[in-house]
C-alpha cells in the first residue's frame, strides 16, 4: 500500500509545476500591462518602464518562470504588486475563509447525498426512490450562484435566521463560524450532494444485484442489514470519485459564492489579482488550488487501493 501510495505522489508533483507554467502562458497572451496598471492613472513611458524593469516584466517568460520556480523552492512565493504584503501572508489570511467554505459544502454534500442514496435503496421501486432520484436530478441543473440568492433572499433577508453577508473565524466561537457558512455551504454543496446522491444509489444498485448479496438476502438477513453490512463499502468507489472531482468543482465555485456572500476568501484574492493584473498573487493562487487538488486525487486514488486492492497492481 506504501509503494502504491508513493507512485501515486511521485506522478502528482509534475502537476504543481505544468499548471503555473500554463498560467504564465496565459498571462502573456493576455491584453493588459501590469506595469501600467501599477502606475497610476497617467502613466509616464518612462514611469511604466522603470516598473516593468523594477518587476523583471522585460525577461522572457520562461526566465520568468524558472525564477518563480526558484523562489518556491526557496519557499518564497513573491510580493503582491498592489498590496505590498507577501503572497504567503496573503493567501494564509484568506485560507481560512475558503477551506471553511470547502469544508462545509462537502460535509453538506456527503451527509444528504449518502443519506437520500440510502433511503431510496432501501425502499428501492417505491415513490420514495423515484422522489429522490427526481430531486436529485433536478439539483443538478440548478445553478450554484441562482441557488444561493435564493438561500440569501428567503433565510438571510426575509427570516433573518443566519447573516446574509461576511465571517467570522471559528476562534470568535462555533456558531458565529458556522451561522456565516450555512447559507454558502449549502449552495456551493447542492450539486456534489445530489451527484453523491445519484452515484450511490445506482452503485448500490448494482451491488443489490449480485450474487453475494442474493444470497444473503436468502439466508434471512434484512434489508438494511444487507445494504450497510454486505454492500455499502462496495458502492463506494464510484462515490469517492465524484467527491474528488467535484472537490476541484467546489473551490472553483468558491468564487461565485463569496462574491454573492461577501466574503474574504481566496476567490476574491484571485479576482482582484486578476484585475490588479497581480501576477505573484494570481501564481500563488493558483500553486495552492492546484496542490489541494493535487492532494485530493492522491487521496481517491490511494482509497481505491483500500476498496479494491486489485488496483493496487
Amino acid at each position: 500500500m506504501i509503494r502504491y501510495a508513493s507512485r501515486r505522489l511521485l506522478a502528482a508533483i509534475p502537476l504543481l509545476f505544468v499548471v503555473p507554467l500554463l498560467v504564465f502562458a496565459l498571462i502573456e497572451l493576455a491584453p493588459g500591462d501590469p506595469a501600467v496598471v501599477l502606475a497610476g492613472d497617467e502613466p509616464t513611458p518612462d514611469r511604466v518602464e522603470a516598473i516593468r524593469e523594477e518587476l523583471n516584466l522585460n525577461a522572457p517568460v520562461l526566465v520568468r518562470y524558472a525564477m518563480w520556480v526558484g523562489d518556491v523552492l526557496r519557499g518564497d512565493l513573491g510580493t503582491s504588486f498592489l498590496s505590498d504584503q507577501t503572497v504567503i501572508e496573503l493567501l494564509t489570511r484568506r485560507m481560512a475563509t475558503t477551506m471553511s467554505l470547502v469544508l462545509v459544502a462537502m460535509i453538506f454534500a456527503v451527509v444528504l447525498g449518502a443519506t437520500l442514496a440510502l433511503v431510496a435503496t432501501l425502499r428501492s421501486g417505491g415513490i420514495v426512490d423515484r422522489i429522490v432520484n427526481g430531486l436529485a436530478s433536478v439539483a443538478i441543473a440548478i445553478p450554484g450562484f441562482w441557488f444561493g440568492l435564493v438561500l440569501a433572499s428567503v433565510f438571510a433577508v426575509g427570516l433573518q435566521m443566519f447573516p446574509a453577508f461576511g465571517y467570522q473565524p471559528l476562534a470568535d466561537g462555533f456558531w458565529p463560524w458556522l451561522s456565516h457558512l450555512v447559507l454558502p455551504g449549502i449552495a456551493l454543496g447542492l450539486l456534489p450532494a445530489a451527484e453523491v446522491t445519484l452515484q450511490l444509489r445506482s452503485a448500490l444498485g448494482q451491488v443489490m444485484k449480485t450474487d453475494y448479496v442474493l444470497n444473503a438476502e436468502a439466508k434471512g438477513l434484512s434489508r438494511s442489514s444487507v445494504v450497510f453490512k454486505h454492500s455499502l463499502k462496495n458502492a463506494c468507489i464510484p462515490v469517492v470519485t465524484v467527491l474528488g472531482f467535484r472537490v476541484a468543482e467546489v473551490l472553483a465555485g468558491s468564487v461565485t459564492i463569496e462574491m454573492i456572500y461577501n466574503m474574504p476568501g481566496l476567490g476574491r484574492t484571485a479576482i482582484e489579482a486578476v484585475q490588479g493584473r497581480d501576477i505573484p498573487v494570481l501564481l500563488g493562487f493558483v500553486l495552492f488550488s492546484t496542490t489541494v487538488v493535487v492532494l485530493v486525487n492522491l487521496i481517491v486514488d490511494i482509497s481505491y487501493g483500500y476498496f479494491n486492492p486489485k488496483v493496487r497492481s
